[in-house]
């Protein structure tokens, strides 16, 4: 099955989303799927208002039919609600084929976090976004119970993984900082919540590895913080192993891709208990959940680094890619039969 990816994420943002697309790729010849995306790639863009290191393509619609009739898709996937996936989104409904989207991203905090627009319109916009579709993809139960609370349909789970060959904990950097070392990794953002980490009262040493738009204010904020900037791949992995404790201070992440990356490296995880870490960590000995978040940290402290890694091990890109064969199987689509000629299944 070849399955079209719509995403409005896209190298080089550093994110889940665009973390999760590329495992999900990798992994998917081993479950009898082909990936193929249609990204930003070759459209011109514009800068996110507030956000000046994100921009957002501007789709040509010629360019997008283009594109997915060159793929010959058996099915299309829309991962995000920019301008791609509401251009590939009306091409869809223009020629009433069938696809599957995907719930990634909390934009109504985000954008009530912003412009102070209330969270209830924004989801108004997005429910009827993802009604079109066939399967809507959540990453956790929580949150499929949450969107179906909110009047969303047609909901299928789509859970994420980790590359436990990468993110290990045999290959640590060597930090030269006070223990214990307490980590975020993540964008440098309001909606990511890093006051609540860096304003607490900890021993050893804060560290925040990531870029975005409050770097600047939280560095002259908390000049006791270390700010390690970006890192990627094995980089990232190695500077993850060698904390003792990863802080996810995030409210409104769906998942969060990288509290498993910490796990994998034996890492323990402190963050509240909400959507996210609820569905990553639950009731398992990897990490403290709780509305003081000193607490949380100083109590991951005392857990097992060695059941962090086994959890982890548990965790698969692989059965991620599966779970997600299965929700874009209930919308195939027939082969062309003309020019620019479609049917559905």
């Amino acid at each position: 099955m070849r399955v079209l990816i719509a995403t409005d994420a896209w190298a080089p943002q550093v994110n889940g989303v665009v973390r999760t697309l590329t495992s999900l790729a990798r992994c998917a010849p081993r479950v009898g799927m082909e990936i193929v995306f249609l990204s930003p790639e070759g459209f011109s863009s514009f800068p996110v208002p507030s956000y000046p290191g994100l921009h957002l393509a501007i789709p040509d619609s010629q360019e997008i039919a283009r594109r997915i009739e060159a793929a010959r898709p058996d099915a299309i996937h829309i991962a995000t609600e920019g301008p791609i996936g509401h251009a590939v989104r009306a091409y869809c409904i223009r020629r009433q084929l069938p696809f599957t989207t995907s719930f990634t991203t909390k934009f109504p905090e985000y954008i009530a976090a912003r412009f102070f627009v209330p969270a209830t319109w924004s989801y108004g916009v997005l429910r009827r976004f993802h009604a079109a579709g066939r399967v809507t993809m959540a990453s956790t139960a929580s949150l499929v119970r949450e969107l179906r609370g909110r009047g969303f349909r047609r909901l299928g789970l789509w859970t994420r993984g980790v590359d436990t060959d990468l993110f290990t904990p045999d290959r640590a950097a060597p930090l030269d900082l006070p223990r214990p070392i307490f980590l975020n990794v993540g964008r440098v953002a309001v909606e990511k919540n890093l006051k609540a980490f860096l304003s607490l009262d900890l021993p050893g040493s804060k560290v925040v590895i990531g870029a975005g738009p409050q770097l600047d204010e939280l560095k002259a904020r908390y000049p006791e913080a270390h700010f390690l900037g970006e890192r990627h791949g094995a980089d990232l992995a190695a500077h993850l192993a060698a904390a003792d404790v990863f802080v996810f201070p995030s409210r409104t992440d769906t998942y969060g891709v990288v509290q498993l990356e910490a796990l994998a490296c034996g890492v323990p995880v402190a963050a509240f208990p909400v959507t996210g870490p609820r569905d990553v960590i639950g009731g398992h000995a990897v990490g403290v959940l709780d509305e003081d978040l000193r607490a949380a940290c100083l109590g991951a402290l005392t857990l097992s680094r060695a059941e962090c890694r086994a959890f982890a091990l548990g965790r698969s890109w692989e059965a991620s890619a599966r779970q997600f064969a299965r929700n874009v199987a209930r919308a195939r689509i027939r082969r062309p039969i003309g020019s620019g000629i479609w049917a559905s299944a």
